[in-house]
């Protein structure tokens, strides 16, 4: 919660003389939004106070802007209206690492247990990384009541030892990366122990250990006890995990994946002693085997696709650290009259930088002195090095190449261009996408529902299945058990949805949560605001036309002079022409703005006009001669200007916002895409009309007024179409809003960042042309993950059971179907790492 006041002046309507008030400013973190209905109804009910000025809420990032009368309200007002509605304000948040999370119905039991403590607002949990971020009240929740809950959801906090000098991102990562040390050590010591346990529990397969140990002897009896023995530190410590997962579900009436597993091993454990301890049980020595070979091999198969899995989801994160990677550890800044290297972490704001070639820019800033080339590729996507000289920005984590220059420091720290885009990338990797919240729900019946099926195969196997029934019922029940994978269906979504958002990161594409992108997918209409969207949003010079006898540069030449004096942006545009073309300016005298007209002055001793028809009719000008050429440069959308020396009409100088250089290839590949492209702009139709030829874009909004952008992409929305809005201004945040996504150009305003769900942070439409495609990618990429799990469960269990032998004598062996199930979550992980490979089209420009 932040606030900031300061004093404005005030015109009330109808008031003869200018009162002050008091009118202040404060910004609210609001937490419990859960809904599109939830900012509208806030907004109402803080508007509704006495006093408040204006509220806009951000649903983005939860916070709530407004502006108020200190004078009449109080922020105490406000916050009690907030709370009266039943949301939080104030709200914190933290990302808790967490243990042993492997699938869907791990999260629902974590998140559960954690939205049950009081001060909570939000919590989800993801197994990308495995964490829990919690939204709470600090002022009700500490660690220790987050941990409690955790604990009692069946789960742990991890609590990661870092080493002093190893490089560890986050203590998520840390974590997993100790877990997967632990499962490896595991496996390794259950694979020895499987090794003698394999070849001495078959003796009637082997001709010398037959004749050793018969069929009922003494002998098989002792060696199957020892291994029985050897056996035991698999289940208890290798296995150990399987067991308290068991427990800890158990505690809330509850199954996972670990009772699956805990059951199954313990089943053909507990067969085993019975064989040994008392054979006489049996009513045949047929009967009599032993299952060591199945607990301990399925237990290091299982424990390995478990560390597996975690190194391969460590590898969908690979974007994050990338990211991380681009820090700087040390910057040069001139302290005392010295340059000084010190840790970047030590960097203020204000301070000079030195930067000298093939070294990494440290913090954001601005260029004071120097110019060099900047490659800016790790943050904007943009191959081409950026040309950087006095008062430009640079951006911390980017690349100088040639020259040396100093900047002074702006932004430090967490408020770097380079810190917020590895927050935001981390947050929308922890988000779901709606199609995972379906899965998570099928999840949580997955396990019940196998536990049933293995309980009724073993039923009909021990009443109607061929001798020795009880070992087959005890091998179907085993298989079923195991062979089912509800660890697959859990990482289906999130495993692509991380490396998508990360493939976008590394293409200059901040996607903000999985929502976006998976609505993203189903855009068929795009909105592009034309300002700063399609075009450059600044006028240049594009046209000299000049008259029979008259020099195209000398009339430039001359106009540039005059307009040197102007203040006016499409004078800036003309000496900035004239400048390009190396022309040499002149002093202007007697300069004259004539407000609504033009410019007029003396150079070189010749007088020179330059305005609209108006001025040139008022002072006696004829201009029929530039009449045709002045129409036709408006019929493109240009600013056409007389200029008239000595008397006489000598051409026209025309500007335009011209349109930047991809974006017609762009609008190309949206169309080639199926998405309907639409231009929205206030200039008048026929400005609007000639850019839109330009760039190839036949539907066209003109002269829509900022306040109803948003409604224009309402009016299409109820045409039934998916509306994607494009902008970079504050007008645009409504709009920006309103679209099904917003895609905010990162060369606009902050406002229009915050409120838009995907960010190009390169400036260009092309980088929504990424954006869909890494979008439609990554879904069909989920969609891919989706039915191979739901394929994998819906075949392996019915063949687990047991359907395949009465018309083909196939019965799945246990040791098969602890492989099939450790490597399907491997499949899984697999398939969503191909992502990477993935390479957004190239366009030319």
């Amino acid at each position: 919660m932040s606030a900031n006041v300061k004093e404005l002046p005030a015109r009330r309507p109808g008031a003869a003389t200018q009162q002050m008030v008091q009118r202040s400013h404060i910004e609210l973190r609001i937490g419990g939004m859960e809904c599109a209905h939830c900012p509208p109804a806030i907004e109402k009910a803080i508007a509704a106070i006495p006093g408040v000025i204006s509220v806009s809420i951000n649903p983005s990032t939860k916070m709530a802007r407004i502006d108020y009368g200190s004078a009449r309200t109080e922020v105490a007002d406000i916050l009690h209206a907030v709370r009266s509605f039943g949301y939080a304000v104030g709200t914190a948040t933290m990302r808790v690492p967490i243990e042993n999370m492997h699938c869907g119905s791990c999260l629902t039991h974590i998140e559960l247990a954690l939205q049950k403590v009081p001060g909570v607002v939000s919590a989800h949990a993801g197994l990308l990384p495995s964490a829990a971020d919690i939204e709470y009240e600090p002022e009700k929740v500490d660690i220790p009541k987050i941990r409690k809950a955790i604990e009692s959801s069946g789960y742990h906090v991890a609590e990661p030892k870092i080493e002093p000098g190893a490089e560890i991102l986050d203590p998520a990562e840390a974590a997993n990366d100790q877990e997967y040390r632990k499962l490896m050590r595991k496996f390794w010591f259950a694979a020895a122990i499987s090794v003698p346990v394999m070849a001495l529990s078959y003796p009637d397969l082997v001709t010398g250990l037959r004749d050793w140990m018969p069929m009922g002897s003494t002998t098989r009896r002792i060696v199957w006890g020892l291994l029985g023995v050897i056996s035991l530190p698999v289940m208890v410590w290798a296995g150990s995990q399987f067991f308290t997962g068991m427990w800890d579900a158990l505690k809330h009436r509850a199954a996972n994946m670990h009772t699956l597993i805990a059951i199954g091993i313990s089943a053909a454990f507990a067969y085993s002693v019975v064989t040994v301890a008392w054979p006489q049980f049996f009513p045949r020595m047929a009967l009599a085997e032993v299952f060591w070979d199945v607990t301990d091999v399925v237990i290091a198969l299982v424990v390995l696709g478990l560390a597996l899995e975690i190194k391969a989801k460590g590898r969908t994160s690979q974007a994050i650290k990338k990211l991380i990677g681009l820090k700087a550890k040390t910057a040069r800044v001139v302290r005392d009259g010295g340059e000084r290297d010190i840790p970047v972490e030590e960097v203020l704001v204000d301070d000079v930088v030195v930067v000298r070639p093939g070294e990494k820019i440290a913090v954001d800033g601005e260029v004071t002195g120097g110019t060099s080339a900047v490659d800016e590729s790790m943050i904007t996507g943009e191959s081409i090095p950026v040309e950087k000289q006095v008062g430009d920005e640079v951006i911390g984590g980017t690349l100088n190449k040639t020259g040396s220059f100093k900047f002074k420091a702006t932004k430090v720290g967490k408020d770097t261009a380079l810190a917020t885009i590895i927050r935001m990338v981390k947050d929308a990797q922890g988000s779901k996408a709606p199609i995972q919240r379906v899965v998570d729900t099928v999840s949580a019946y997955f396990v019940p529902a196998v536990m049933i099926l293995a309980i009724l195969a073993f039923i009909a196997w021990y009443n109607f299945g061929p001798e020795p029934r009880l070992v087959y019922a005890t091998i179907v029940f085993v298989t079923t058990l195991i062979i089912a994978c509800p660890c697959a269906l859990g990482l289906a979504t999130p495993t692509s949805l991380t490396v998508g958002i990360g493939k976008g990161a590394e293409n200059g594409i901040l996607i903000r949560s999985g929502d976006a992108l998976q609505a993203s997918e189903k855009l068929n209409a795009i909105i592009l605001d034309k300002t700063g969207t399609i075009t450059k949003g600044e006028p240049a010079l594009t046209d000299v036309v000049v008259t029979q006898g008259n020099a195209e540069t000398e009339v430039l030449r001359l106009t540039a002079s005059l307009e040197r004096g102007s203040e006016h942006p499409l004078g800036e545009a003309i000496v900035k022409g004239a400048e390009a073309r190396s022309l040499k300016l002149s002093e202007t005298e007697e300069f004259a703005a004539i407000p609504g007209h033009g410019v007029s002055g003396r150079i070189d001793g010749r007088e020179v006009l330059f305005g609209n028809a108006k001025l040139m009719r008022d002072r006696g000008i004829a201009i029929d001669t530039l009449q045709t050429d002045w129409e036709r440069l408006a019929e493109e959308g240009k600013t056409p200007m007389y200029v008239g020396i000595d008397g006489k009409a000598v051409g026209l100088v025309a500007v335009a916002d011209t349109v930047k250089p991809d974006s017609k290839a762009a609008i190309d590949a949206l169309k080639a895409l199926g998405i309907e492209v639409v231009m929205l702009t206030g200039d008048n139709e026929r400005t609007g009309r000639a850019i839109a030829r330009l760039v190839g874009v036949e539907r066209v909004l003109a002269e829509v007024l900022p306040n109803d952008k948003a409604h224009e992409v309402q009016k299409l929305q109820l045409e039934g179409k998916a509306v994607g809005m494009v902008g970079d201004g504050v007008n645009d945040a409504p709009a920006l809003a309103q679209a099904d996504v917003g895609f905010a150009i990162g060369t606009g305003t902050d406002v229009a960042i915050e409120a838009s769900d995907v960010t190009l942070i390169k400036g260009s439409l092309v980088g929504v042309v990424t954006a869909i495609e890494i979008s439609r990618a990554t879904m069909r990429n989920v969609r891919q993950n989706l039915w191979g799990a739901f394929g994998y469960n819906s075949l392996g269990i019915p063949v687990a059971m047991g359907v395949l032998y009465p018309f083909i004598g196939l019965l799945l062996s246990p040791l098969i179907a602890a492989a099939a199930m450790a490597f399907s979550s491997l499949t899984v992980i697999t398939n969503a790492n191909r992502l990477r490979l993935f390479q957004p089209r190239r366009i030319a420009s």
